[in-house]
């Protein structure tokens, strides 16, 4: 992906230090469920915006991903879109890809949506780099529950119910982080 496409699509992006001669991010998260077209391009704009207000000097890679490479290229599913701008977040620049395995390297955490892409991720993954995959909800243990459901094949209610769970386990990543990057 050329740089400047690279930081259109991903405004918190730095220039790492092999490209344009900026320093590399401090920490990256990369989103992942099935086709990458509803819940983890959710979770990347909710978290963007959270990061982008509360702590905006704070240097942080998002992306997102699927699994599957069902919709690859693909913008994020257009209720998916309604429901994010809605409440002021614009999804629409954001375009399906597939989890790669030098996402392991590039990402210090990857985090699922759900078990059975956590068993996807770690079937690609490298075994030393395992401990970087992560489930959402682990960062938001008052949901009650571990999985992010799909809302694709359900009601516009499913779109909404993923940014719920999305804000709150964003909040407890974005306290993670920050205490990640304190000890370093």
């Amino acid at each position: 992906m050329s740089s400047w496409l690279a930081r259109w699509r991903n405004p918190l992006r730095r220039a790492d230090s092999a490209g344009e001669g900026g320093s590399r991010p401090h920490y990256r998260v990369l989103f992942v469920c099935m086709g990458n077209i509803c819940r983890s391009p959710s979770v990347e704009g909710v978290f963007r915006g959270i990061v982008s207000r509360e702590l905006p000097d704070l240097h942080i890679e998002i992306d997102s991903a699927g699994t599957h490479g069902y919709h690859v290229g693909e913008p994020p599913d257009p209720r998916a879109q309604r429901a994010a701008q809605r409440r002021g977040i614009d999804l629409s620049g954001l375009r399906a890809r597939r989890v790669t395995a030098d996402d392991f390297e590039r990402f210090d955490l990857v985090v699922a949506m759900d078990p059975l892409n956590v068993v996807a991720l770690e079937e690609l993954c490298p075994p030393e780099q395992r401990s970087r995959i992560r489930l959402l909800l682990e960062f938001a243990p008052e949901a009650g529950r571990s999985d992010v459901p799909d809302p694709y094949y359900g009601g516009s209610n499913g779109f909404e119910y993923v940014l719920d769970l999305a804000e709150q386990a964003s909040r407890g990543l974005l306290v993670h982080v920050r205490t990640v990057l304190r000890r370093v």
